[in-house]
Order: structure tokens, then sequence, then C-alpha cells
């Protein structure tokens, strides 16, 4: 079985900043992509940011400027470093993985989301 455990959510000011992890364990052969999603109250689930296992980074418009992600292939962890916090991404936030979990068997694994919060 592989698990993907999320960390670091939690209440924030506007303008201030968070760190999220997602480690992935288990039966684990190889990951490629990883990636990082949110879902806000009333709204679709949508894509925050994703990184190959070779580190090319693609980040939504919407936080270009003010999120990174990265990775720790050897950890098998993926991280979001959000800067300058706005109210408008207060969501769930979800990392996910495409994981080789048995020879030639590939799947897309989803953690059970954090909740990051921006309110003054």
């Amino acid at each position: 079985q592989v698990q993907l455990v999320e960390s670091g959510g939690g209440l924030v000011q506007p303008g201030g900043s968070l760190r999220l992890s997602c480690a992935a364990s288990g039966s684990i052969l190889s990951v490629t992509d990883m990636g990082w999603h949110r879902q806000a109250p009333g709204k679709q689930r949508e894509l925050v940011a994703t990184i190959t296992n070779r580190g090319n980074t693609n980040h939504a418009d919407s936080v270009k400027g003010r999120f990174t992600i990265s990775r720790d292939n050897a950890k098998n962890t993926v991280y979001l470093q959000m800067n300058s916090l706005k109210p408008e991404d207060t969501a769930v936030y979800f990392c996910n993985a495409q994981i080789m979990y048995q020879i030639h068997r590939w799947d897309d694994f989803w953690g059970q989301g954090t909740q990051v919060t921006v309110s003054s």
C-alpha cells in the first residue's frame, strides 16, 4: 500500500507564510510527477503546482511569484512554500504523486488534505 500524508497547514494572517509537506510511504518503486492542488468551499479542485522527478516545475498563474514547489527524491517528499498569502488562498490543499507500486503498475495517489486558512 501507498500513503501520502500532508502536514504544515494552519491559520495564518494575510501576508504570512506557510510550508506544506507531503511524504509518500509504503510500497514505492518509483515516483515521477508530484503536485499540489487545492479546493476552496463551493469551488472545484484546482491545480496549484507540479514538479517532475527531474525538478521541472509548473505553477498556476494565481500563485506565481508567491508559491514554490520543491521535492526531496530521497525522501519521496514534496513541499509547497507559500509566501505573501491572501485570503483567497484559503482552501484544503491536497498533494498527489504518480507512483509505481509494483513492476509496471502505476497509479495516481492522493493525500487526505490539509486546511490552510488565511484570515486576520
